[in-house]
């Protein structure tokens, strides 16, 4: 999606200042394509996370890499710009170096929260880094980093207004009932090992909700409607599960949410849906991965709020049963909803960088200017 954007809004640059249309090949999904760009590889493909998972992927993900650096050394790009997903961008970042290709990189790693010595590799290889987590600055600042904050592109995005009454007919809900948001992830590790979970909460809450399911580009609906009737032992039959195709849209219809870590949490935080936060990951991955992890709180809202506004269920706290305890206070009026209004409202101030500043615009501004010194 950042991607996507961000292409656009160079496409738009270029026409404004006189230049062809910008060619873009690389990896990426469905909107980078729709976009205009050559994707040489698709993402799902490569969307694997955790230590033990990546390995038995490693020689499909060593021939992906490999296949993009002969389209880099056929199309000799006048810049590179790479987003997150740091252990496969990391070492594009090195061929790139060594083939004189300047990196922008767009959306920081986590350096600041584990594996802290790979600033040198951003300090080696990357031109430029643009940020959209404000208290990222600090922390490039003191290892002498070029890092702009450009903004969070969620907080541009405004929120879905279809009224619910459309919404509800359209999807066949009962408008009467209160809706959930259910987000175990968008890729297929993810929403193996996070969705049972899940569904057992669905189980305890019973039919009384209604509950979106949204399914991310990087999956298909068909694999994913197969796992949740898979658990349909686990989850009553007579709760309906809905499938809708876009995130944004079931949170902000939403009373509120169970949302996996990652990206989602924050696109929450920014339309200001309450929602408890989960994830698991294979034991290994947990074992080696906690060691290396030097932070109190995993939620990336809870680190940007400072504190910890929403609950975190990671690992052995991510049961059905703590899920339970933890939503339906977030369903009704209280103090607990109103409190995690306030601080999600609080958040979404921070990942702002201001009154008309739009990130895609702000980053391809200075893509730009690396490519075109």
């Amino acid at each position: 999606m950042y991607g996507a954007d961000l292409l656009q809004a160079l496409q738009a640059l270029a026409h404004e200042r006189g230049s062809g249309p910008i060619e873009c090949f690389g990896l990426g999904g469905e909107r980078m394509r729709e976009a205009g760009c050559d994707t040489v590889i698709d993402a799902r493909d490569v969307a694997v996370v955790g230590l033990a998972e990546v390995v038995n992927h490693l020689p499909g993900i060593y021939r992906a890499f490999h296949r993009l650096l002969r389209e880099v050394d056929r199309r000799r790009p006048d810049v590179a710009v790479l987003i997150d997903f740091p252990d496969w961008n990391f070492r594009l970042a090195r061929q790139l170096h060594r083939r004189g290709i300047p990196v922008v990189y767009y959306v920081s790693p986590q350096l600041w929260a584990w594996r802290q010595g790979r600033i040198k590799l951003v300090q080696r290889y990357v031109n430029k880094m643009l940020i959209i987590f404000p208290f990222e600055r600090g922390f490039y600042a003191r290892h002498g980093v070029d890092a702009e904050f450009v903004g969070h592109p969620l907080t541009e995005i405004a929120s879905p207004v279809e009224p619910r009454e459309a919404f509800a007919a359209r999807h066949r809900l009962d408008p009467d009932k209160p809706w959930i948001a259910i987000l175990p992830g968008s890729r297929r590790k993810e929403l193996m090992l996070n969705l049972p979970g899940i569904m057992g909460t669905v189980d305890r809450l019973g039919p009384g909700y209604e509950y979106l399911l949204p399914v991310a580009s990087t999956l298909q609906v068909d694999w994913v409607r197969a796992q949740v009737e898979t658990l349909r032992g686990v989850a009553s039959p007579r709760t309906k599960i809905t499938f809708v195709p876009s995130a944004r849209t079931a949170l902000a219809q939403a009373r509120a949410g169970i949302v996996a870590s990652g990206t989602a949490t924050v696109e929450a935080a920014v339309i200001g849906t309450p929602f408890v936060m989960i994830y698991r990951v294979t034991p290994l991955t947990w074992f080696l991965g906690r060691r290396l992890v030097n932070l109190s709180n995993f939620g990336m809202v809870n680190l940007i709020a400072g504190r910890e506004v929403v609950p975190e269920l990671v690992q052995g706290r991510f049961t059905s049963e703590a899920v339970e305890e933890a939503l339906l206070p977030l369903l009704s009026d209280g103090p607990r909803r109103s409190q995690m209004l306030k601080d999600l409202a609080e958040v979404r101030q921070k990942l702002s960088a201001g009154e008309g500043h739009i990130a895609a615009e702000r980053a391809a501004t200075m893509v730009w200017k690396v490519a075109r010194p």
